[in-house]
C-alpha cells in the first residue's frame, strides 16, 4: 500500500499544492469556522477557504505535506472527508518493480490518499478523495509510465477473453521463438554433445556461413517474438525506471550485440575475444517466453473461484408480463417483478417465493450438499438450483445488489488486498532492479580486470548471467498468486474474507470468543423436555397447553406451539384467556381450566411444585428454562424450553482445542445457562450477562490474558464486538449490520466453518512463507554463482541460458506452489 506523498505543484511552478477537499457534516457558519480552525493548524496548511455550500474546502499546501494529515485533523475536529474506490486493470506488468512504479505514479495525483496494485490479479485499487480524480487521470499517469490500463469491471468477462488471448499470443511466440532457435542452437552447441559435429559443420557451412545464419536467425528471434521485451525494456531504462524487461533486453542485446561485433567487426576486439553468443541471445528470448506463458497458464487458475461463481449467474430470466411468463434478459428483470422457475433451472436474481414448493441446492452458498425446501414466504438466492418443482417468487434483489454479486465483489477485493507481510517485499523490490543492473556491471568489471584471457569474453558472459537471472518475478507474485488461491478455495468452502489482511491476522488469533445465541445455539427456543404426572396423557397435556400458550407472543409460547403443530395435534380455542406478568398465563380450553407458569405461579395456585423438584433442578442445570402446567387444580406436567445447541458446534469447538486455541462464549444470557452449555460443549472461559458494550470490555480482557482475539457472532449487537476483535467472522445466517462489522463472513451459518477459516489462513500464510523464502533464497544464492563466485574454488560458471531456464522455472514454481491451495484439506 503506498500513501500520497503530496499533491501536484500548482501551475504558478512555486512550491505550492492546491487541493480540493470534499467535506461531510457541516451544517452552518460555525461549522465552517470550526473546520477553517482545524485545517490551518494542520502543519503544512498555508489557506484553507471552507465552502459550505459545495461542502468543500479549497486548500494551498507546502510541498511534501501529507494529505492523511489534514484529513485525520478535519476528523480530529468531528467531519470527514467523502472518499471513493476505483478499481482499473493494469495491462504489462510483469515483476514486483513494476508494482511499486505503478503504486507510486498513481500515488502522486493529487487527491489520492492510496494505491495498492496486485501483479498476480493485474488490477489496481485506488482510494481517493471523492471528486478529485476520474478514472481517466489515473489512466493518464500510468500510461506515462509505460503501460496500458482501463476501469476494472467486477468480473467482467472481457478480462478474461483479454487474459485469453495473451495467453495464446505468448503461446505462438514461444513456438515460434522456438522453431528459429533449434537451429542456432545445434549449430553452436551441436559440437559440445555430437563428436566430430564442429568439423562437420566447418567443412560443410565454413565459420563465415555458420555465423552468418545464427546471426539471421537471433535477429527474428530478439526482434520478432522477443521485441516485447526491447518495446517495454529500453523505454523503462530510458527513464531511469528498470523493471525486468530492461534486464531482459539489456542481456539479450549484450550477448546479440557483442556476436554481432565478432561477425562482422572481430578485427575491433581483443586477440582471442572473437566468440559468438548468438545462441544465448536466443534461448535466453525462448525460454523466458516458455516461463511466461507457463505462468500465464497458471495465473489463469488463480481465478478459477470468481470464475466459478460467475458462471452461477444465468444469461436470462422468466418473468411475468401480463398474463404470460416471458424469457427476458437478465439486466431487464427489476426489483418487484414476479418471476417464474421450473424444476432444474437456476434462480435468476434473489427473491421471495410467493407461490409453489420445491427443494433448492443452496451448496454453492452454504457448501451444504442437502436441497432445502422453499415455499410460500421464503427467500430464494440467485445462482442456486430449483430441483423438483415449479416456483413463483418476487424479485427482491437484481443486478449488482443480488448476493451472488456481492459475494463475487468480496471475494475480489480480497484477492486484491495486501497482506502486512508484503511490506518487506515492496521495500526489497523497491530499489532490486537498480542493484541488479549495478551488480551486472560491477561483475563486468571485476571480470575484466581480474579474470583469465580472454577476459572479456568472461565479464561479458557473467555480466548477462546475473541481469538475467535475477529478475524478480517470482517475488513480486509470491504473496498475490497465494492469496487469490486461498481466499478462492475459501469462498468454495463458504468462507469469505471480505479483508484480505484477515488471512494474515486470523492466523494469529490465540483465543476465539463466540456469542451464544444464534452462533453456538439456533437462536430460537425449542420443546425439549415434556414429564407429565400420573393419570395424565402426554398428547393431550400438550394439546391443552400448546393452545393456551397460542394466543401468547413469548418466545417460549411459540416453541411449544410449535413442538404441539410439529406432531399434527390439533389445537382448540382457549377462552378466558389471562397473562399474568412475570408468572404466566391461563385460560379455558374444550371446558378445562389450564395454567401455564414458573414456579410461584403453581406457588399461587397452592399447586405443590415439590413433587417435579428434582427433575426441575435437572432440567435448569442443564440450561434449560422448566415451566409447569396445572390442568383443572392439579399439577400436570413439567415442561422444558432451551435454546439448543447447533449442529457442529461441539465438533466445532473440539476443532479449535485441536489447532491450540482457547475458547471463550461471551453473552448476554444468563449465567447458569451459559455455564450449561460451556460444560457440554467444553468452552474454556465463560462471560455471561453482558451487554453489547460488554462484549468489547469482555474483549479487550481476553486479549490481555490471551493475545489476538477473533469473535464469532450474528446479531445486531454482536456489530461493536466484531469491529473491536482483531478478525471479526459473522455468520451468514445473521444480520446485515453484523456482517457489515466482520471481517470474514461464515455463509453456512455452522460453527465448523470457523476451524475452516483458520485453516486455509494458516495454509495460505505457510505457502506465502515458502514462496517468499524461494523467490529471495533463489535471488540470494544465485546472484553470486552467476557472477561467477564458484570459478576461482571449482572453475564452474553459469552459462547465461542456465540462468534464463532458472529465472523463468522460479516464477512458474511460485505460481504452482500457490495453486497447491486448491487441495487444502480441511
Amino acid at each position: 500500500m503506498t500513501a500520497l506523498p503530496h499533491a501536484r505543484p500548482a501551475a504558478d511552478g512555486q512550491d505550492v499544492f492546491h487541493l480540493k477537499l470534499p467535506i461531510e457534516g457541516m451544517t452552518c457558519a460555525s461549522c465552517v469556522r470550526r473546520v477553517e480552525k482545524a485545517l490551518l493548524g494542520t502543519p503544512g496548511v498555508r489557506s484553507a477557504s471552507v465552502n459550505l455550500a459545495s461542502e468543500s474546502a479549497e486548500l494551498a499546501l507546502a510541498a511534501g505535506t501529507e494529505v492523511g494529515e489534514v484529513i485525520a485533523a478535519l476528523e480530529k475536529s468531528g467531519y470527514h472527508s467523502r472518499t471513493e474506490q476505483l478499481e482499473l486493470a493494469i495491462i504489462g506488468m510483469s515483476c514486483a518493480s513494476c508494482v511499486g512504479r505503478v503504486e507510486k505514479a498513481l500515488a502522486r495525483l493529487p487527491g489520492v490518499l492510496s494505491a495498492s496494485v496486485n501483479l498476480a490479479a493485474e488490477r489496481a485499487r485506488v482510494e481517493l478523495l471523492a471528486g478529485s480524480q476520474d478514472a481517466g487521470a489515473l489512466i493518464d499517469a500510468i500510461r506515462e509510465i509505460g503501460y496500458e490500463a482501463r476501469p476494472h469491471a467486477a468480473g467482467g468477462e472481457d478480462d478474461g477473453a483479454r487474459k485469453g488471448r495473451e495467453q495464446a499470443g505468448l503461446k505462438r511466440a514461444f513456438w515460434l521463438s522456438a522453431g528459429l532457435t533449434l537451429p542456432v542452437f545445434v549449430l553452436e552447441m551441436g559440437a559440445h554433445f555430437v563428436p566430430g559435429m564442429h568439423h562437420w559443420i566447418a567443412q560443410t557451412l565454413g565459420q563465415t556461413l555458420n555465423w552468418n545464419l545464427q546471426f539471421l536467425l537471433t535477429s527474428l528471434v530478439l526482434f520478432g517474438p522477443g521485441l516485447r521485451f526491447l518495446h517495454k525494456g529500453l523505454p523503462a531504462l530510458m527513464r531511469g525506471a528498470p523493471d525486468m524487461n530492461s534486464l531482459v533486453a539489456l542481456g539479450t542485446l549484450s550477448a546479440w550485440g557483442f556476436s554481432v561485433v565478432a561477425t562482422y567487426a572481430g578485427h575491433w576486439l581483443p586477440a582471442g575475444t572473437r566468440h559468438v553468443y548468438f545462441e544465448a541471445a536466443a534461448v535466453i528470448v525462448t525460454l523466458i517466453l516458455l516461463g511466461r506463458y507457463l505462468e500465464s497458464r497458471a495465473k489463469g487458475r488463480t481465478g478459477e473461484a470468481i470464475q466459478r461463481l460467475l458462471s452461477l449467474q444465468v444469461k436470462t430470466a422468466r418473468v411475468w408480463r401480463g398474463d404470460e411468463a416471458v424469457e427476458v434478459p437478465l439486466a431487464e428483470v427489476r426489483a418487484g417483478d414476479r418471476v417464474q422457475v421450473r424444476p432444474g433451472e437456476r434462480i435468476p436474481v434473489d427473491g421471495r417465493v410467493l407461490e409453489g414448493s420445491s427443494y433448492v441446492d443452496e451448496s454453492m452458498l452454504t457448501g451444504e450438499p442437502v436441497p432445502v425446501a422453499k415455499q410460500a414466504g421464503d427467500e430464494v438466492v440467485g445462482g442456486t438450483v430449483n430441483k423438483n418443482g415449479a416456483l413463483d417468487f418476487e424479485a427482491t434483489r437484481v443486478g449488482g445488489d443480488t448476493l451472488l454479486a456481492q459475494i463475487v465483489r468480496m471475494v475480489e477485493q480480497a484477492q486484491g488486498a495486501k497482506l502486512p507481510i508484503q511490506a518487506l517485499v515492496d521495500r526489497v523490490t523497491a530499489v532490486f532492479v537498480p542493484v541488479v543492473m549495478g551488480m551486472a556491471a560491477l561483475t563486468f568489471a571485476l571480470w575484466l580486470w581480474l579474470g583469465p584471457s580472454p577476459a572479456l569474453t568472461f565479464a561479458l558472459v557473467n555480466a548477462v548471467a546475473v541481469l538475467i537471472i535475477a529478475c524478480p518475478c517470482a517475488m513480486g507474485l509470491a504473496t498475490p498468486t497465494s492469496i487469490m488461491v486461498g481466499t478462492g478455495r475459501a469462498a468454495e468452502l463458504g468462507v469469505l474474507f471480505r479483508k484480505g489482511q484477515a488471512l494474515q491476522t486470523l492466523r494469529e488469533a490465540k483465543v476465539i470468543a463466540l456469542d451464544k445465541t444464534g452462533t453456538l445455539t439456533l437462536g430460537r427456543p425449542e420443546l425439549t423436555d415434556l414429564l407429565v404426572q400420573p393419570g395424565f396423557d402426554e398428547a393431550e397435556v400438550l394439546a391443552l397447553v400448546a393452545a393456551v400458550e397460542q394466543r401468547s407472543e413469548h418466545p417460549i409460547a411459540e416453541a411449544v406451539v410449535r413442538a404441539a403443530k410439529a406432531r399434527g395435534l390439533s389445537l382448540a380455542a382457549a377462552a378466558e384467556f389471562e397473562a399474568l406478568p412475570g408468572l404466566g398465563v391461563s385460560a379455558r380450553v374444550s371446558g378445562r381450566r389450564v395454567e401455564v407458569g414458573a414456579d410461584r405461579l403453581m406457588q399461587r395456585l397452592d399447586h405443590d411444585p415439590q413433587a417435579l423438584a428434582g427433575p426441575a433442578a435437572e432440567l435448569a442445570g442443564a440450561g434449560k428454562s422448566p415451566l409447569y402446567a396445572a390442568i383443572d387444580g392439579k399439577l400436570a406436567a413439567i415442561i422444558a424450553v432451551a435454546d439448543p445447541v447447533k449442529e457442529g458446534s461441539h465438533e466445532a469447538v473440539a476443532a479449535l482445542h485441536q489447532l491450540g486455541l482457547k475458547v471463550a462464549m461471551i453473552t448476554g444470557d444468563n449465567r447458569r445457562t451459559a455455564a450449561a452449555i460451556a460444560r457440554q460443549l467444553g468452552i474454556d472461559e465463560v462471560v455471561a450477562e453482558v451487554m453489547p458494550d460488554g462484549k468489547v470490555a469482555a474483549l479487550q480482557a481476553l486479549r490481555e490474558r490471551f493475545g489476538a482475539v477473533a469473535f464469532v457472532g450474528d446479531g445486531i449487537n454482536d456489530a461493536p464486538a466484531l469491529a473491536e476483535a482483531e478478525v471479526g467472522l459473522a455468520i451468514g445466517t445473521g444480520t446485515d449490520i453484523a456482517i457489515e462489522a466482520a471481517d470474514v463472513v461464515l455463509m453456512s451459518g455452522d460453527l465448523r466453518a470457523v476451524p475452516n477459516a483458520l485453516a486455509i489462513s494458516r495454509a495460505t500464510l505457510r505457502n506465502i512463507r515458502q514462496n517468499l523464502f524461494w523467490a529471495f533464497a533463489y535471488n540470494a544464492s544465485l546472484i553470486p554463482l552467476a557472477a561467477g563466485a564458484l570459478y576461482p574454488a571449482f572453475g564452474l560458471l553459469l552459462s547465461p541460458m542456465v540462468a534464463a531456464g532458472a529465472m523463468a522455472l522460479s516464477s512458474v514454481f511460485v505460481v504452482g506452489n500457490a495453486l497447491r491451495l486448491k487441495r487444502v484439506k480441511l
